[in-house]
C-alpha cells in the first residue's frame, strides 16, 4: 500500500483576531496565498504536479465565502489547472483537509495535494455565518436536546467542573504554554516553519513575561446568570488568560507518496501513519479529543508510551488538562513550544499549523512517533499519527 508523507510545512505568524491586530489589514485570501506560494518555493515542487488543495476555513462568509482555498491558489500564482476546496470540521478545518490530502495520497487519487487553512478573525468575527436571529441548529436539535446546547465557553467550564481542574491548574498551564512558546522563539525553533509577512515575524500573542499572580487577576470571561442556574456546578474560572484568544493566519502542509517524494529527491518531514475522527456530547462539546485519541491509537496498534510528542489544541486549558487526566499522558511532550493559549488560534489554520510545528518539532527532538488531536465545535474531534521517516 502507498504512504502518505509531508514534505514542506509553513505558516504565517499569527497576529491578533482584533482591528489593530498586525495582520489585520491583510485579506484571507492572501494570508492563505502567501503560504501556499511558500510551500511551492521552499520545496522546489513544479505546481503543475499538485493534484488538489484542500483548505479549511470556519466562518466561510464575506471575506471568506466563495470558497477561499481556490482563490488563494491562484493569488499565489499555481496554475489555474490546480484544483482546490474548502471543507469546514470547525476548529479541526484544516486537520480534516490533512487527513483527506493523505487519504487521497495514499488510495492512488493523488500524486501530490496540498493541505491547508485559514481564519481572519479580524476581518470576519466569529459567528459571522450566522445572522442574528437566525436558528444554525433546527427543530431536530431543539428537540433532542430540549435543555439547549450552550457556547465552547460554558462547555469548558462543565469540564472543569466535571474533571475537578482548578483556577490554579488552568491558569498554570496557560503560564507554560507562553513560557515555551518564547522559549522556542529564542532559541530559533520556529524560524524553520514560519513565513514572515509583510514585516511581520512572530507571534504577537505570546507573552514571556505572564505569570500566575497577573493571570489570577482576570475575571471569569462566560459568567451568565441563566447557565449558573442550570449548572450550578460550574465555579467560573475560565478566563482570557487560560483560554486561547482570536487571531489572524495561515499554514499548509505539502503531501505525497513517499515514492513520489524519493523520485523528486525531496526528504519527508514524517509519515502520515494513522486517522480517526469521532463524535462526542455536544453539550460538553470538546471532550472528543480523549475516545479519538484512543481510536488512533488502536488503529495504529501502538500504546500511548510509544508516542514521543503530543499536539493536543489548546482551546482551552481545561481541555487539554481534562484530556490529560483521561490518558495519563506526561504533559512534558505535550505542546513543547507551546500551544493555542500562547500561539493563538485562527481556527481554520490551527490544523495544519499543530502538523506544521508538530513535524518540526519531531525533526529537533529525533520523536520517532507523534499524536495530533484537536476538540471541535458540536463535539467532534480529529486524531492522527504520525511517524519520522
Amino acid at each position: 500500500m502507498r504512504d502518505a508523507v509531508v514534505v514542506e510545512a509553513v505558516r504565517t505568524p499569527i497576529g491578533k483576531g482584533k482591528p489593530h491586530g498586525a495582520l489585520a489589514h491583510v485579506h484571507p485570501v492572501e494570508l492563505l496565498a502567501h503560504t501556499l506560494r511558500t510551500l511551492v518555493e521552499r520545496s522546489g515542487v513544479d505546481p503543475e504536479l499538485i493534484d488538489d488543495v484542500i483548505g479549511g476555513t470556519v466562518d466561510q462568509v464575506g471575506e471568506q465565502a466563495m470558497n477561499t482555498t481556490r482563490y488563494a491558489a491562484l493569488s499565489a500564482g499555481l496554475p489555474e489547472s490546480v484544483p482546490a476546496t474548502t471543507v469546514d470540521r470547525q476548529c479541526g478545518s484544516s486537520q480534516q483537509a490533512v487527513h483527506f490530502a493523505a487519504q487521497g495520497v495514499i488510495s492512488g487519487a493523488y500524486d501530490i495535494a496540498v493541505a491547508c487553512g485559514v481564519e481572519s478573525m479580524s476581518r470576519v468575527p466569529m459567528w459571522s455565518n450566522v445572522p442574528q436571529g437566525k436558528d444554525p441548529f433546527g427543530p431536530g436539535i431543539a428537540a433532542r436536546y430540549p435543555e439547549g446546547l450552550v457556547p465552547q465557553g460554558i462547555s469548558a467550564e462543565l469540564i472543569a467542573a466535571k474533571w475537578s481542574i482548578t483556577r490554579e491548574q488552568m491558569d498554570a498551564f496557560a503560564v507554560s504554554s507562553h513560557r515555551r512558546a518564547a522559549a522556542a522563539w529564542d532559541a530559533g525553533l520556529f524560524d524553520a516553519e514560519v513565513a514572515p509577512l509583510e514585516g511581520v515575524t512572530r507571534d504577537e500573542c505570546v507573552r514571556p513575561d505572564t505569570n500566575a499572580e497577573v493571570l489570577a487577576g482576570l475575571r471569569p470571561a462566560y459568567h451568565d446568570p441563566s447557565f449558573a442556574e442550570r449548572f450550578p456546578q460550574i465555579e467560573w474560572n475560565v478566563t482570557a488568560g487560560n483560554a486561547s484568544p482570536v487571531n489572524d493566519g495561515a499554514s499548509a502542509v505539502l503531501v505525497m507518496a513517499g515514492e513520489t517524494a524519493a523520485r523528486l529527491g525531496l526528504r519527508p518531514l514524517a509519515r502520515l501513519h494513522s486517522f480517526a475522527v469521532t463524535g462526542s456530547d455536544p453539550l460538553l462539546m470538546l471532550t472528543g479529543v480523549v475516545p479519538a485519541t484512543e481510536k488512533v491509537l488502536r488503529r495504529a496498534g501502538l500504546a500511548l508510551d510509544d508516542i514521543d510528542l503530543f499536539e493536543v489544541n489548546e482551546a482551552f486549558s481545561s481541555v487539554v488538562l481534562a484530556w490529560q487526566q483521561e490518558t495519563g499522558a506526561d504533559l512534558d511532550k505535550v505542546n513543547v513550544h507551546g500551544g493555542a493559549i500562547a500561539l493563538g488560534h485562527p481556527l481554520g489554520a490551527s490544523g495544519t499549523r499543530l502538523t506544521t510545528t508538530l513535524v518540526h518539532a519531531m525533526r529537533e527532538r529525533g520523536a520517532r512517533y507523534a499524536l495530533q488531536t484537536m476538540c471541535e465545535a458540536g463535539g467532534l474531534a480529529n486524531a492522527m499519527i504520525l511517524e519520522r521517516v
